[in-house]
């Protein structure tokens, strides 16, 4: 059985409602949800930071190996990848 009980919840519960009381508890809990909401925008906004980064890294390596398959006469068209 595990370290918590329901009785143990149900006097946790309790605790929190006389600490914060009740007129509080909805607004506590509108404010986690907005500080949940803005931590989840933030981790987005970092790995779309992170994949543009990386497709601006891969970038200039493609530009040198287009630059490599190029001929040096100039009446031949490049070629495309």
């Amino acid at each position: 059985m595990g370290a918590f009980g329901w009785p143990h919840l149900l006097i946790i519960l309790a605790v929190i409602l006389l600490l914060f009381g009740a007129a509080k508890l909805p607004a506590l809990a509108k404010s986690m949800g907005q500080s949940a909401r803005v931590f989840r925008g933030e981790m987005k906004a970092m790995k779309n930071d992170d994949t543009v980064a990386d497709s601006e890294a891969a970038a200039p390596a493609q530009r040198e190996e287009g630059a490599a398959t190029h001929t040096s006469d100039p009446g031949t068209p490049p070629r495309t990848p």
